[in-house]
C-alpha cells in the first residue's frame, strides 16, 4: 500500500492570505466625475484587489435552467467523497487525458477528461490541426468561426474529450510581441468577443464543453509563473502581478469574456498570474464580483495547469476545480482532494459552496448533452504507443492505451478554406496578384517555405521555427496528420502547366539565393515570425518574441531577393504583427500577403490564393506599425521589484493596437481592418434607424435564493479513511483522509478555528444582486438594439468577391478612443451588384463604466458611427441623435 504521498499532501494546505491584496470595499480606478469618460493618464490605484464575499452559487440563469435541474438531481445522491472526486485533479500524467478529476464508479460517471488544445486535439493521432485563432480573426466570419469550432469539437467528441481548453481571449493582444497571442484572436475586445462567441457555440454544439481561457490579465509569458521563470534565470517569490483598472478592465479586457458567458460557455480557466497583486485562480474580486456575479457565469471555473495556490482561500474565492490536481506535477500532494474533505468536516468550507461546484461541473455537463455524447477515452497523452500504463507516472496498469481512432472526417476541407480566407492582400501593385501558374521561371525562397528537416512534429510541441509556420508552440499545439508546405504546393502548381520551377529554403544560402533571383520572373518569398508558450525557449525567445523583426534572415533575404528580382510577392507567416515598413513602399515588392498560422493545409490555401481560385476578402486582425513604439505597449522582460513579484501596470489603459496608434496621431503601415481583393468595393448611402431611444436602463435590483445544499454528509471523520481494500495508485490524488483526527490529518496547528477566512466567505444567505448583472452576460438591457445602421456596398470590379465593411463608433469623450469597432459582417457581391450591410448598435456598444455606480452608462458626448473598409477608411459616417 503506497501511502507517502498522502501523508504529505495537507503540508500545503496552510490558509493562503494572498487572496486579496487589500479589505477595502472600495474600487480600483478613476470615477467618472460629471459623467465624463476616465483619464487614462490619471493616477489609478491598481495594485489592489478588494475582496467580494461570498462566492455566488449558480441557479440556472437564461437557458441553463434545465441543466441545473437534471445537474441538482444528481449531485442530491452523491456521498462528500463523491463530490470532491469531481472537483479535485487526479495528478499531472495521473491517468490519459491532459487533466482528468475523480470518477464516480457507484453513478457510472467516469472521470471527466480535460484537453488541450484551441487548434485541435494535443498530444494524439489521426486528428487535424486547424487554422489558429488569430486566422479566424482575419475572416471577420462568423460563419467559419462557428464552424471551425464545430470540427474541434467533433474531433474532441470522438477521441472521449469531454472539455476542449479553448478557446482564448487572454491574452487579448495588450502588446504585439505576446507569445500566445496567436491562440486568441484580436487585440480588438468586439471582435474577439463575436467570434469567441461563434466558436463555442460550435464547440458545445458537438456536445464538448469549452473552455473559455486564460481569465484574465494573462497578457505576456515572462514571469508567468515564478517556478518556471526560475528554470530560466530569473528568481522571484510570487508571479508577476498585471495591474488593470476597474475602466479598462470592463471596456475592454472584461468584454470577450462576456461574449462567452453569455453564449453559454460551460467552463472557464482562470490564469497563471495575478491581477493586482492577488493570484487570479483565488482572487474573489475577479471571479466572485465579476465572473459569477455580473457576468451571470452559470459554468464551472478551473485553474490553469498549477495556478492554483492555496486550498481554502482558492474555494472561498469561487475556484470550482483544480488542475491537474497536484501542488507540484507529479508531487501526489494537494491543496484540495484529502484537504478538502477536511474543510468540509471541520465547517472551514461549508457544504453549499461545495454543492455549487459540483453542481456548475455537472450543469455543463449537461448543458451541451454529454449525457448523451460522451464516449470511453480511446487516446493516451503521454505517449503514442498502443499498449502502455494507464496511469502513466505510476507506471501502472498496462493496457490497451491508444486505440488510433482517426477523427479527421472531411475537416481538412474546411481548414484549406479557413486558410485561404484569412490570408490578407496588403500589396498588389498593378494587378501582380492573382497569378496564372504559366510564369516563366517560378522562384520560392525562404525556410518558411519548406519542410521542417525533423519532420511536421519533429519538435516537442512545435518548440522550434523549422520549416513553414503552420502551428506555433507551447500548450495550444496538435499534432499534425501532414503538413503541406508552400513549396510543394506552388511546385505542383506550376508542374500542372509544364512550368519551370526552383526553390532554396535556406534564407542563409546568400550566394545561391541572388543566383536563382536574378533568373526569376517571380520571385515568391516566405518569411515567418513564431512565438509560444514560456514553458519553451526557442532561439532566446522565452514564449514571447524579443521583438517584431522576421525570423530566420528574413530581412536580408527579402532585401537580396527584392534586389535582383522586380516581381517580388513576400508572404508573411506570423503569430502577430511585424515590422515590414519598407516593403510596403519598395517597388520591386509588387504583392504583400499576410498567412497567419494557417494550420496542416498551408501550402493549399496560400497557392489558392496566388492562383486567383479564391479571392481575398481577409482583414488585419491587428495594426502593422511603423515602429514599435506606435503600439505604446511593451512587454516587461527584465523583473523590476527584486524578488518581489513582477509589476506590470497596464497604465495606457484601453489604448492598446489601433486605439493606441489612433490617440498618438501614427501612420500605419497597414491599418486594423486593412485587405485588399481582386475586386474593388464602393460604399454609399449610410441610414441611422432609431428602434428604441426611448426605455431608460434599469440597474438590476432583489436578491439571491439563499445558497441550496444537496444530500447530507456523516461527521465521523473515520467514514473517510482509505477503504482497506483499496489498492493505491502512487502519486494519484485521492479525497481519502490518513488520520481521524482533522488537525493532525492537515499537519497545521489551529487548522478549524477560522482565524483566516475573510468575514462573509461563508455566508450562505440571500444575497443582493449586482446592478450590472441580471443574466449570463450581465444586465439584459446591456443587448437592447437602440439604433440599427445601414449602407449600401457595390463591387465596382470585374470579378465576384467578399468585402467585409465595418462599424466603428465614437463615444465622444476626451478620454474615449477615437474609434472603436462595433460590428462587421462579410459580404459577398457580384460584379456590378450592390448588397446591404445592416448591424445593430446595442446600448452596450455605446456605454461606457462608471466605477462609483459600478454600472454602465451613456455619456452626454456626442456619439458618432463610421462605416468603412478599415478603421482607416470610414467613408460615410452619421450623428446618433
Amino acid at each position: 500500500m503506497w501511502l507517502a504521498p498522502f501523508l504529505l499532501l495537507a503540508t500545503s494546505f496552510v490558509p493562503s492570505m494572498q487572496q486579496d491584496g487589500n479589505t477595502s470595499t472600495t474600487y480600483p480606478g478613476a470615477t467618472y466625475p460629471n459623467a465624463v469618460s476616465p483619464d487614462p493618464d490619471a493616477a489609478v490605484d491598481a495594485t489592489f484587489s478588494p475582496p467580494y464575499y461570498p462566492s455566488p452559487w449558480g441557479t440556472g440563469l437564461g437557458d441553463w435552467a434545465s441543466a441545473y435541474s437534471k445537474a441538482t438531481a444528481f449531485v442530491s445522491q452523491l456521498t462528500l467523497i463523491e463530490k470532491i472526486n469531481l472537483t479535485t485533479g487526479v495528478g499531472w500524467e495521473g491517468e490519459r487525458c491532459v487533466g482528468q478529476n475523480g470518477a464516480i464508479p457507484r453513478l457510472g460517471f467516469r472521470s471527466m477528461c480535460m484537453q488541450d488544445s484551441p487548434v485541435g486535439v494535443r498530444d494524439t493521432d489521426f486528428n487535424s490541426v486547424f487554422p489558429a485563432g488569430v486566422n479566424i480573426a482575419a475572416t471577420f466570419d462568423r460563419g467559419l468561426a462557428y464552424a471551425r469550432g464545430q470540427a474541434m469539437g467533433a474531433e474532441h467528441q470522438m477521441k472521449g474529450s469531454d472539455v476542449q481548453l479553448g478557446p482564448v481571449a487572454g491574452p487579448l493582444g495588450r502588446s504585439p510581441e505576446g507569445g500566445r497571442n496567436w491562440e486568441g484572436f484580436s487585440p480588438d475586445p468586439v471582435l474577439t468577443g463575436v467570434l469567441i462567441a461563434q466558436t463555442i457555440q460550435g464547440i458545445q454544439s458537438s456536445g464538448v464543453i469549452a473552455c473559455a481561457k486564460h481569465f484574465i490579465g494573462n497578457e505576456q509569458e515572462h514571469f508567468r509563473q515564478s517556478p518556471e521563470s526560475a528554470g530560466f534565470g530569473f528568481i522571484f517569490n510570487d508571479s508577476l502581478s498585471s495591474n488593470i483598472d476597474d475602466v479598462t478592465l470592463h471596456e475592454l479586457y472584461l468584454w470577450p469574456f462576456a461574449d462567452a458567458v453569455r453564449a453559454g460557455v460551460g467552463s472557464v480557466m482562470c490564469s497563471y498570474q495575478q491581477v493586482n497583486n492577488s493570484y487570479a485562480c483565488q482572487n474573489s474580486h475577479l471571479i466572485n464580483y465579476l465572473l459569477k456575479g455580473e457576468l451571470g457565469f452559470q459554468g464551472f471555473l478551473m485553474s490553469d495547469w498549477a495556478a492554483q495556490h492555496s486550498g481554502v482561500s482558492s474555494a472561498l474565492a469561487g475556484l470550482d476545480m483544480t488542475m491537474p490536481g497536484d501542488t507540484v506535477f507529479d508531487s501526489g500532494r494537494s491543496y484540495w482532494g484529502p484537504n478538502m474533505t477536511i474543510a468540509i468536516l471541520n465547517g472551514t468550507i461549508p457544504q453549499w459552496r461545495l454543492d455549487d461546484m459540483v453542481t456548475r461541473i455537472i450543469a455543463a455537463w449537461y448543458y451541451v448533452g454529454r449525457d448523451e455524447t460522451s464516449i470511453p477515452i480511446n487516446f493516451d497523452s503521454w505517449t503514442l504507443d498502443t499498449y502502455g500504463y494507464e496511469y502513466f507516472y505510476a507506471d501502472m496498469g498496462f493496457t490497451l492505451i491508444n486505440e488510433h481512432v482517426d477523427v479527421r472526417q472531411e475537416h481538412a476541407d474546411l481548414i484549406r478554406e479557413i486558410g485561404s480566407a484569412s490570408t490578407v492582400l496588403l500589396k498588389n501593385i498593378n494587378n501582380t496578384l492573382p497569378l496564372t501558374g504559366k510564369e516563366k521561371f517560378t522562384a520560392v525562397f525562404g525556410d518558411d517555405a519548406g519542410d521542417n528537416p525533423y519532420g511536421p512534429n519533429g519538435c516537442s510541441d512545435r518548440g522550434c521555427d523549422n520549416g513553414t509556420l503552420g502551428m506555433a508552440w507551447g500548450s495550444g499545439s496538435a499534432n499534425f496528420p501532414y503538413l503541406v508546405t508552400p513549396e510543394t504546393a506552388i511546385q505542383n502548381e506550376i508542374l500542372s502547366n509544364n512550368g519551370v520551377f526552383q526553390s532554396i529554403t535556406d534564407g542563409f544560402a546568400g550566394m545561391q539565393v541572388q543566383a536563382l533571383a536574378g533568373q526569376a520572373s517571380v520571385a515568391i518569398v516566405f518569411v515567418n515570425v513564431d512565438s509560444g508558450e514560456g514553458y519553451i525557449d526557442v532561439d532566446g525567445n522565452i514564449g514571447d518574441r524579443n521583438n517584431l523583426t522576421l525570423w530566420k534572415n528574413g530581412d536580408v533575404l527579402v532585401t537580396n531577393v527584392s534586389a535582383l528580382c522586380n516581381n517580388t510577392i513576400l508572404v508573411i507567416h506570423s503569430t502577430g504583427p511585424v515590422l515590414i515598413g519598407n516593403y510596403s513602399s519598395n517597388p520591386n515588392i509588387t504583392a504583400i500577403l499576410w498567412a497567419g498560422v494557417p494550420g496542416e493545409q498551408s501550402g493549399n490555401s496560400i497557392a489558392d490564393v496566388l492562383y486567383g481560385r479564391v479571392n481575398p476578402s481577409a482583414k488585419l486582425p491587428f495594426t502593422m506599425a511603423e515602429t514599435r513604439e506606435d503600439y505604446g505597449t511593451d512587454l516587461l522582460y527584465i523583473p523590476n521589484e527584486g524578488t518581489g513579484a513582477p509589476q506590470v501596470n497596464f497604465s495606457e489603459g484601453v489604448f492598446i493596437d489601433y486605439r493606441a496608434l489612433d490617440r498618438a496621431n501614427a501612420t500605419p503601415v497597414y491599418e486594423f481592418g486593412f485587405g485588399l481583393s481582386y475586386t474593388s468595393f464602393s460604399y454609399s448611402n449610410l441610414e441611422v434607424l432609431n428602434v428604441d431611444n426611448t426605455s431608460v436602463y434599469t440597474p438590476t435590483t432583489g436578491f439571491t435564493t439563499a445558497a441550496p445544499t444537496f444530500g447530507g454528509f456523516s461527521n465521523d471523520s473515520a467514514d473517510y479513511l482509505f477503504p482497506a481494500n483499496m489498492t493505491q495508485v502512487p502519486y494519484y490524488i485521492y479525497p481519502y483522509l490518513n488520520y481521524t483526527d482533522l488537525e493532525t490529518a492537515a499537519n497545521t496547528t489551529g487548522y478549524g478555528d477560522n482565524s483566516f477566512v475573510i468575514p462573509g466567505s461563508q455566508d450562505g444567505s440571500p444575497q443582493p444582486l449586482l446592478a450590472a448583472g441580471g443574466a449570463p452576460g450581465g444586465n439584459p438591457e446591456l443587448y437592447d438594439v437602440l439604433y440599427q445602421v445601414t449602407a449600401t456596398i457595390t463591387n465596382t470590379g470585374s470579378l465576384p468577391g467578399a468585402e467585409v465593411p465595418q462599424l466603428y463608433v465614437s463615444l465622444g469623450g476626451p478620454y474615449d478612443p477615437n474609434i472603436v469597432l462595433r460590428g462587421f459582417e462579410k459580404l459577398s457581391v457580384q460584379p456590378s451588384m450592390s448588397t446591404t450591410f445592416t448591424v445593430d448598435i446595442l446600448r452596450r456598444d455605446i456605454s461606457n463604466w462608471d466605477t462609483v455606480s459600478q454600472n454602465w452608462f451613456i455619456s452626454n458626448y456626442t456619439k458618432t458611427v463610421y462605416v468603412g473598409s478599415s478603421s482607416r477608411t470610414l467613408p460615410l459616417s452619421a450623428t446618433l441623435s
